[in-house]
């Protein structure tokens, strides 16, 4: 198993996305292809115009090949978006690149399904490529905005 350094110790949250190091373990099932969700419904970031918070709910879903992300160290990563300013695709393709630069999936699937802003919901979607045959993924339950 890799050196963890959040995993069963206290954590400061990281400050900047850009330099979060993603941490990861060794895939206990290579010989299988599974699917792991990793989802986030209290997503939160700074637009980088008006400096005003931004929600959304972040869900990703990867079929791992020597690797998983360590679900503390996920967290921490999203955390660090909290006070950083960017517009909702950035967020989203930045979750995904990091990710994919991290554990190198066999397949990975993002959805960032945002609040309105002005009004207007923004969902951002991104796929690595074509879905492997035989995989089964559950659909994203996530309501579309329909005003409070």
């Amino acid at each position: 198993m890799r050196k963890l350094k959040n995993l069963g110790k206290k954590s400061k949250i990281p400050l900047d996305p850009t330099k979060v190091t993603l941490e990861y373990v060794e895939n206990p099932h290579k010989n299988l292809n599974y699917v792991v969700r990793l989802s986030s419904p209290e997503f939160t970031s700074i637009c980088p115009i008006t400096a005003q918070p931004d929600f959304g709910h972040i869900i990703v879903d990867y079929i791992p090949d020597k690797f998983i992300v360590e679900s503390k160290s996920f967290k921490l990563f999203l955390f660090s978006f909290r006070n950083h300013g960017a517009f909702h695709e950035d967020c989203t393709l930045m979750i995904a690149k990091k990710i994919v630069e991290t554990i190198k999936p066999k397949w990975l699937r993002i959805s960032g399904c945002w609040n309105p802003r002005g009004g207007i919901p923004i969902d951002i979607f991104f796929q690595t490529k074509e879905k492997p045959k035989g995989i089964w993924i559950e659909k994203h339950n996530i309501k579309t905005f329909r005003g409070r």
